[in-house]
């Protein structure tokens, strides 16, 4: 389906938005623990255009899929091109930034980035609009951020505050991940009762789905340790 929206809008010589999907798709794949068809994506989406949804997105789902150098020049394009873009500014730098702290270990810079974006962070932002990705990612980075400081209770709350606002989130990947890492929170701060539920709840959101997806099987694993 990804695909097919992008030969679509190729067709229709409509390039940016061609490159807005298909970094939503790389996004997805990255979320999802395809990192080879993420990078892949990735760099598809820029080589149809530089707009700074399709830069923001390709960025953050390279630096999930381990990619931090391009994520890194991409990170300081947006920052050069767009300094006063507030979507840039208080969401898309902030969650891009974070996540690049991450892969470097960096937790404690991981969770003070993304405050710029706490005033903002309800709102939707044109990313959303066209390539159904970016709202509430600051929070979602913020909750990689405490898992990795090994602070499960706050992680927990911003995996919760994305599920208590799906109306923000509608159908973005990190609405079903919200779950599983929940989870993990709980797991962490020793509540393995509601550790339990919130795995229940995401197994059964993707009880149709495919079996080979790695975080899927990830939760599996994860789910059974806590039986």
């Amino acid at each position: 389906m990804s695909r097919s929206a992008v030969e679509v809008a190729e067709q229709a010589s409509h390039r940016e938005r061609a490159g807005i999907f298909e970094a939503g798709a790389a996004l997805r794949e990255a979320f999802f623990g395809n990192a080879a068809a993420a990078r892949e994506s990735a760099k598809a989406a820029l080589q149809l255009s530089n707009d700074r949804e399709v830069e923001y997105g390709a960025g953050l789902a390279l630096a999930i899929s381990g990619d931090s150098s391009l994520s890194s020049t991409l990170a300081e394009d947006l920052e050069k091109r767009f300094p006063e873009d507030t979507s840039v500014r208080f969401s898309y730098l902030p969650a891009l930034q974070a996540m690049l702290a991450l892969n470097q270990g960096k937790s404690k810079q991981a969770l003070e980035l993304p405050q710029a974006a706490a005033p903002y962070e309800l709102g939707a932002h044109r990313s959303s609009f066209v390539g159904l990705f970016g709202n509430l990612y600051p929070s979602y980075a913020r909750g990689e951020a405490y898992l990795a400081a090994h602070r499960g209770v706050e992680a927990a709350a911003e995996f919760r505050k994305i599920l208590e606002h799906r109306g923000i989130v509608v159908s973005d990947p990190i609405g079903a991940l919200a779950f599983l890492q929940l989870a993990r929170a709980y797991v962490m701060s020793g509540d393995r009762t509601h550790a339990k539920s919130a795995y229940e709840n995401f197994l059964k959101l993707w009880n149709d789905a495919d079996p080979n997806i790695p975080i899927l099987k990830q939760a599996k694993a994860e789910y059974a340790r806590v039986q």
